[in-house]
């Protein structure tokens, strides 16, 4: 299977962890816009979805789906999106399309998340793939400053502002053994709105795209 039908492929399985009447939480990225255009086959089962960027909510609507505000939603069952990395754990780094942020909360208010991925973004160790971090702009060269303290290698996203107004560091050179003590270190950092690591509250359940096809994993 190329990188292409496994995305495909996790996107169509993944319909099987959504409930019937219920509001979906949807990721951002290459392999959630599969995911949302096979949740179109199914949208009358559902009350709608929360978008986790502005990119995802125009796909949905696009394809008739609700968009509901996520302040408007008591419960969410499940999110549904992809990563840039992940690891047997199921930790992951997300945020290379830039949406991070609001991928964490959707997540975190998310009963259950469930990762779809190919087989190349399974890793050992987590830093290969650049970290990406949230930054208000004022702070931007301070925060540089702490991640190089840190042993990472800091570079701004040219041309890049969130759908929240900030810019983004994608940090290379780190090598995360310990992601959720990376991740909290992060956290502590002032000027930093989110970081890319989803280790303290990692994915529930990983849908792989293989080349024997869809292999289901739970954190070691």
């Amino acid at each position: 299977m190329t990188q292409d039908e496994q995305k495909r492929a996790v996107a169509a399985a993944a319909i099987e962890h959504i409930s019937i009447g219920s509001i979906i939480g949807v990721g951002t990225g290459s392999t959630a816009n599969y995911f949302i255009d096979e949740l179109a086959k199914v949208k009358h089962k559902i009350d709608g979805a929360v978008a986790s960027s502005d990119a995802t909510a125009k796909r949905l609507q696009s394809h008739g789906i609700e968009v509901i505000d996520l302040n408007n939603v008591d419960d969410l069952p499940v999110y549904i999106d992809g990563a840039d990395e992940i690891t047997p754990h199921l930790h992951m780094i997300k945020g290379g399309g830039g949406a991070l942020t609001r991928e964490k909360i959707v997540s975190a208010v998310a009963r259950k998340f469930v990762c779809i991925t190919d087989q190349s973004k399974l890793v050992d160790v987590l830093g290969n793939f650049p970290l990406p971090i949230e930054v208000i702009p004022m702070a931007r060269s301070y925060v540089a400053r702490e991640i190089l303290l840190l042993g990472g290698q800091p570079a701004l996203r040219q041309g890049f502002i969130t759908d929240n107004g900030n810019v983004i560091l994608d940090v290379h050179g780190l090598q995360i053994l310990n992601p959720v003590e990376m991740e909290s270190a992060l956290n502590q950092i002032t000027g930093i709105v989110t970081n890319g690591l989803f280790a303290r509250r990692a994915a529930d359940l990983l849908l792989l795209g293989t080349d024997e096809g869809v292999k289901t994993m739970h954190s070691e």
